[in-house]
């Protein structure tokens, strides 16, 4: 797959890059993506969760009745997790909730998502950008030129650029990156209310991108 090269302006260069069939136009493995996008998730679980059981409640160990006679279920505890204030039966306790995947299980994974972005058309090549000082403007500039000021945008650089970063950090929904194995990817976000109340939530994949420039080819 050809990409023409794009100024920050957006328009052509003249110059086109080729994608590599080995990381951009792999067989997509959904499942590969599903297992990777959970054991991200499952690793921001702190797994801190702890409910009392009836033998850590604080309470009288007397036996509340007789056993027999008083025409109602018998009972020994107060801290029986039938009353209140009792112990909870088989509630959370601290625990990890990591699990390991396979190296190539994941680089599948990464290969299938970026296959997916290059089918849609997601994937966008822009010459060197150089900033003599951080400036808001011109990467709001950059993205409304690109086409892309209304989509999460992911800024992979061969190197690191102080000044770009600087600059999208006031940005929301925008994520610089530099080097040449940087991890990360912010998808779709859902507000609850309509007048802005509610939880956000956002779902984050983790995805590594080998950006290496060899005969033109970006593998």
């Amino acid at each position: 797959m050809e990409l023409a090269v794009l100024n920050t302006q957006g328009k052509e260069t003249g110059r086109k890059v080729v994608l590599s069939d080995a990381v951009f136009g792999v067989e997509a493995n959904d499942h590969a993506i599903y297992l990777d996008v959970k054991q991200y998730l499952a690793d921001q679980r702190q797994g801190t969760h702890k409910s009392k059981q009836r033998n850590e409640v604080a309470g009288s160990t007397r036996k509340l009745k007789r056993q027999k006679g008083t025409g109602g279920a018998r009972c020994g505890s107060i801290k029986s997790p039938l009353f209140v204030g009792g112990g909870r039966v088989f509630g959370p306790v601290p625990r990890d909730y990591s699990f390991k995947l396979n190296k190539k299980l994941k680089q599948l994974a990464r290969r299938s998502a970026l296959t997916y972005k290059a089918q849609a058309g997601a994937i966008c090549v822009v010459e060197p950008i150089s900033m003599d000082a951080p400036k808001t403007k011109s990467i709001v500039a950059m993205a409304e030129a690109l086409k892309v000021a209304d989509k999460k945008v992911l800024l992979v650089l061969p190197d690191s650029n102080v000044n770009l970063q600087l600059s999208c950090r006031n940005l929301p929904l925008r994520e610089s990156h530099s080097g040449f194995e940087r991890q990360y990817v912010r998808s779709d976000e859902r507000f609850g209310a309509g007048d802005g109340r509610g939880c956000r939530e956002y779902f984050e994949y983790n995805v590594s991108l080998n950006t290496r420039k060899k005969n033109g080819n970006y593998h």
